[in-house]
């Protein structure tokens, strides 16, 4: 490895210039809005902003799943944050999360309404809230936990790490690479021993923890995230495969990864979702 461009670190580092790549101009080191925009609000108890993101595609597969299974209360509007834009620094948005993250959620079938932000957290609060997709029993329930938040400690390396310096970065820095690259693997090694034993991650059932797994190593594994699949040699992870390929097939997850997609090829674009019929009304513009 060069020694040549090494970087010595100041005593004191100061914000001077952007750091380069995509979604640098929207990148700063302090919080809060930078601009004035109320948020819209439709007309179903919950309201979605979100892109998506793998994060963002959680909390729509979330809503769809629980739509599928006839929560009818869990009816939502989603509405799209596009974060290369700075959709995420409105200060509506702020109100609803100070972190100015995709997703947020807003459910107004509370008095006040309340927010839920960080996709860990919609994930969890929508299941306790429609008792669905988090086990009752006490070991499964915790095993479902045990992998919902690997899931948050662990994706960053993938994400911010792996995709932002192999894909993002405006150059490509070798040790970087090589060390998320390294750890990237070791988690896919991780999911694939597990589901080397269980057909989902908390075990027989379909749980929270496989959606947020799902959104980022499933579509990882099935090359729809960084063009990394050959890369990575995402093969060799057969129990991976297998268990990605089953929850992309559900179509609840099909029609959740639509919503607040901007991204793809038009007819896997749902740029807002407000009622189920929007996904019909795309299916007969691919058909027309």
């Amino acid at each position: 490895m060069s020694q040549e461009n090494e970087y010595t670190p100041p005593k004191v580092w100061k914000w001077e210039k952007e750091s380069g790549g995509t979604f640098a101009s929207t990148n700063r080191p302090v919080a809060g809005p930078t601009h004035d925009k109320e948020l819209p609000v439709g007309e179903h108890p919950f309201q979605l902003y979100s892109l998506a993101t793998p994060n963002g595609v959680k909390a729509g597969v979330m809503f769809e799943e629980l739509l599928a299974q006839g929560h009818k209360e869990a009816e939502y509007d989603a509405w799209l944050i596009d974060i290369g834009e700075g959709d995420q620094f409105g200060s509506g948005f702020v109100e609803v999360n100070p972190n100015s993250k995709i997703p947020a959620l807003m459910d107004h079938t509370t008095t006040p309404p309340t927010r839920v932000f960080e996709s860990g957290s919609i994930l969890l609060y929508l299941a306790e809230k429609f008792d669905a997709f988090l086990p009752r029993d006490h070991a499964t329930r915790t095993e479902t936990l045990n992998w919902l938040f690997w899931q948050m400690g662990s994706a960053p390396y993938l994400g911010g790490g792996f995709g932002h310096f192999y894909n993002y970065a405006p150059v490509k820095i070798e040790y970087a690479i090589d060390r998320y690259t390294m750890e990237v693997k070791r988690q896919l090694d991780v999911l694939d021993r597990r589901l080397a034993e269980t057909r989902y991650l908390a075990g027989d059932d379909y749980t929270i923890a496989d959606i947020a797994n799902w959104s980022w190593y499933g579509q990882l594994v099935l090359g729809e995230a960084y063009d990394a699949a050959e890369f990575l040699q995402v093969q060799e992870y057969e129990n991976v495969q297998r268990w990605a390929k089953e929850i992309a097939d559900r179509p609840a997850v099909k029609r959740g990864r639509m919503v607040n997609r901007t991204s793809g090829e038009p007819e896997t674009q749902l740029h807002e979702r407000h009622d189920a019929s929007d996904f019909e009304h795309k299916t007969q513009d691919k058909r027309g």
